[in-house]
């Protein structure tokens, strides 16, 4: 099967397969892929990838009201969680997005009707004016961990470009997938 290049290993090739790039609009695993890519800045996403399992685990699936409850104790204990990436920044910035994502909520009537709004007419090379945006809102708002490019690989993960490469079989299916996608509102 043709395939994106970055996809074309064993330790990646599932996730490029079946994961990547699929339009979502389920609530948790927004904000778990957020979450994970403030995670990966300065680290690779098959670092990541290989200890999703335990950040679901260790930040309640990833559930905002649960995480949002996070405090001092949770902290600690997460520091000592060799499962995952033990950066206090990173691990206080979640618990901040946590608390802060029932805004968005109130404001818009859920998370991904706020993601969505941010989806690209169309693809542009480079950076997504898109991306920068929603990285300066999300910013404004005070969530950490969000700079513009966090927001684009987030933006690719969760459907709302394709950037698959042109002939990748995935990038068909996710074409289709995209076209077929009810958007939330």
């Amino acid at each position: 099967m043709a395939r994106c290049w970055w996809g074309d290993s064993d330790d990646l090739r599932a996730y490029h397969d079946t994961e990547w790039g699929r339009p979502v609009s389920d609530d948790r695993r927004l904000f778990e892929k957020l979450s994970l890519e403030g995670f990966m800045s300065g680290l690779s996403w098959l670092t990541i990838l290989r200890k999703r399992e335990n950040f679901r685990a260790a930040f309640r699936d990833f559930d905002p009201g649960a995480v949002a409850r996070f405090g001092s104790r949770d902290v600690a204990r997460l520091m000592k969680d060799a499962g995952i990436v033990r950066n206090r920044a990173k691990i206080e910035a979640t618990i901040n997005n946590a608390r802060l994502h029932a805004d968005l909520v109130s404001e818009f009537g859920s998370f991904p009707a706020y993601v969505w709004r941010y989806e690209p007419k169309r693809r542009p090379e480079g950076m997504l004016p898109e991306a920068v945006a929603m990285s300066k809102d999300l910013r404004r708002r005070g969530w950490g961990f969000v700079g513009p490019t966090t927001v684009l690989s987030f933006m690719q993960a969760m459907g709302l470009v394709n950037d698959h490469v042109r002939g990748c079989a995935a990038g068909r299916e996710v074409a289709r997938l995209r076209r077929d996608f009810k958007r939330p509102r």
